[in-house]
C-alpha cells in the first residue's frame, strides 16, 4: 500500500507537468494511461499467466460495474476536479473516502474501534494541512466541478470496497486487466483514439504518457490490489492518504517548492494515521 502511494505521489508531479505545461486535456491522459496499461498487461498475462485471463461468465457484470463505477469514475472525476477546483482542493475532497469507507463498514456491522476513528481523523486533518494555500478562487468553481470532486471521493471509496469482493476470487492482475479494459473502452468512446492521434503529440510527450501508464497506473494499482487482499477496506483507505505526503515532498525536491511548518505537521499526522491503521490488537492468551 505504501509503495503504491509512493508511485502515485511521485508521478503526480509528472501529471501536473503534462496537464499544465504541455496542455494535454486530463481525460485524454486518463484514457492513454489505461490503454498503455492494458497494452502491457495483456501480452504479459497471455505469455506468463494465461489462466489469469479466464473468468466466470457470471462475473462479467461485476467487472463491468467495477470498471465503470470504480476505475473509470475515480480517474475521470479526480482529474476533472483537478481542472475545476485545483490540485489542493481536489486532493482534500477525495480523501474524505477513508471516512466513507469506515462509515460503510460500521453500517455493515463492523465494530467501530477508537483507533480506526483516530486514524481517519488524523488522515483528514493531515491531508488538509498538506494542501494549505488552496486558491480561494477554487471555491467559486462550477457545480459540476464540485460534483466531480465529491464524486471522486465516493468513487474511490466504492473502488476500494467493491474491489475487495473480486480479489477474494481472482488474482490482482485479473481484476486489473478486465477493469482497466472496461474503463479504457469507456473513455475511448468519450474521446475517440483518432482525435488523440490527430493531436500530433511529439515523442517526448508520448514517453511521458508511457511513464504515466506504467508508474502512475499499472504498477501502483497492482501494488494497491495486492495490499487490499490482505487488509480491510478501511485500512487500505487510510494508508492511501500517504499519497499527498509523497506528492508534496516530491514537489519540494523536484520542483523546489518549499514546505511550510503546517505541511510538515500534516505529513506527520498522515504518517501517524497510517501507523494507527495498520496496528493490530495483540492476540489474547488462551
Amino acid at each position: 500500500m505504501l509503495a503504491a502511494a509512493f508511485f502515485w505521489g511521485t508521478s503526480a508531479t509528472l501529471a501536473r507537468f503534462v496537464f499544465h505545461d504541455r496542455h494535454v486535456p486530463p481525460l485524454v491522459a486518463v484514457e492513454l494511461r489505461l490503454a498503455i496499461s492494458v497494452a502491457i498487461l495483456a501480452p504479459w498475462l497471455a505469455w506468463r499467466r494465461p489462466a489469469a485471463l479466464r473468468i466466470r461468465r457470471e462475473d462479467l457484470g461485476y467487472f463491468v460495474v467495477l470498471g465503470l463505477f470504480g476505475v473509470a469514475a475515480v480517474q475521470g472525476t479526480y482529474y476533472y476536479a483537478i481542472g475545476s477546483l485545483g490540485v489542493g482542493l481536489a486532493i482534500l475532497i477525495q480523501y474524505i473516502a477513508p471516512a466513507l469507507i469506515v462509515g460503510y463498514e460500521t453500517l455493515r456491522g463492523a465494530p467501530l474501534r477508537a483507533r480506526a476513528v483516530l486514524a481517519v481523523v488524523a488522515a483528514l486533518v493531515g491531508t488538509a494541512c498538506l494542501v494549505v494555500g488552496v486558491d480561494r478562487a477554487s471555491f467559486g468553481a462550477s457545480p459540476l466541478g464540485w460534483a466531480a470532486g465529491f464524486g471522486s471521493a465516493l468513487s474511490f471509496a466504492f473502488y476500494v470496497v467493491y474491489s475487495k469482493r473480486g480479489l477474494a476470487r481472482y488474482a490482482p492482475e485479473t481484476v486489473l486487466f478486465y477493469t482497466f479494459l472496461v474503463a479504457g473502452i469507456f473513455w475511448a468512446c468519450v474521446t475517440p483514439p483518432t482525435r488523440i492521434i490527430a493531436a500530433g503529440y511529439d515523442r517526448t510527450l508520448w514517453s511521458m504518457f508511457v511513464a504515466l501508464g506504467i508508474f502512475s497506473t499499472l504498477v501502483p494499482f497492482a501494488l494497491f490490489s495486492a495490499g487490499l487482499r490482505r487488509l480491510s477496506p478501511g485500512e487500505a483507505g487510510v494508508l492511501a492518504t500517504t499519497e499527498p505526503v509523497v506528492a508534496v515532498l516530491s514537489a519540494a525536491i523536484l520542483l523546489g517548492e518549499g514546505l511550510r511548518a503546517q505541511q510538515w505537521l500534516g505529513a506527520a499526522l498522515v504518517l501517524c494515521a497510517a501507523l494507527l491503521a495498520t496496528l493490530r490488537a495483540p492476540a489474547s492468551l488462551p
